[in-house]
């Protein structure tokens, strides 16, 4: 097993102090950065835009894990690619071509990424797993943080490694949704590589702690 990714949701944090946040983040010894991009429509929220992405980029070298959980995500790939994301993922429901975006991304130089949400069937998705670099499989329904780990979901983590092991895929597959202290080695051992923790991070005392004790329980059986 490899060591897990931990990519804390700044959607979590104190929007009045995301420089702090992404500081915090970065002494923690997570490795990703996890921003959720949420336009009222796709999803019951609002969050963030590219500006936001943009002026967060020179405050920190660690990966942006750029989240779209919005409508016409074609529109937007030029734009939060400019604004310095690493990765970019959409969502399945939100394109009517998939495959044609995931090359979009591709040729913008950045990382691809595909969502489903909770009530997809992975099928759907299949066809387009060798084109992406990073799979987020959505374990609570969208545009609100603080719910509760759909367990169910994580069936789809396993099936999704099972693929990937038999056709010899690469991407990486992240879970966003109830991961904490008492969910994430479910996740681990589902087969999970990235964990999204919005919540479960921002109110931990010592985060530098918390993720030093998911990386290393990472390595024990699930009993």
């Amino acid at each position: 097993m490899k060591e897990p990714i931990i990519a804390p949701s700044i959607l979590a944090a104190d929007f009045s102090g995301l420089q702090n946040a992404v500081n915090e983040i970065g002494v923690s010894g997570a490795e990703w950065i996890h921003i959720d991009i949420m336009d009222g429509n796709f999803v019951p929220n609002i969050s963030f835009g590219p500006k936001m992405v943009a002026d967060l980029r020179p405050h920190s070298s660690l990966v942006f894990d750029v989240h779209l959980m919005i409508s016409r995500p074609e529109d937007f790939i030029s734009t939060f690619a400019g604004a310095g994301s690493d990765y970019i993922t959409f969502h399945l429901e939100a394109s009517s071509d998939p495959g044609e975006l995931l090359q979009a991304i591709k040729k913008s130089g950045k990382k691809t990424g595909l969502s489903i949400r909770p009530d997809t069937g992975l099928s759907l998705a299949e066809e387009f797993l060798p084109f992406v670099d990073l799979f987020l499989v959505m374990t609570v329904n969208p545009g609100y943080g603080g719910q509760k780990l759909i367990e169910n979901c994580l069936e789809k983590v396993k099936n999704l490694k099972e693929i990937r092991d038999k056709k010899g895929y690469n991407f990486l597959i992240s879970v966003d949704g109830g991961i904490n202290g008492e969910t994430y080695g479910k996740a681990l051992a589902a087969g999970t590589d990235v964990l999204v923790m919005g919540e479960a991070f921002f109110r931990a005392e010592d985060k530098k702690a918390m993720v030093n004790t998911i990386k290393t329980n990472a390595f024990l059986p699930i009993i």
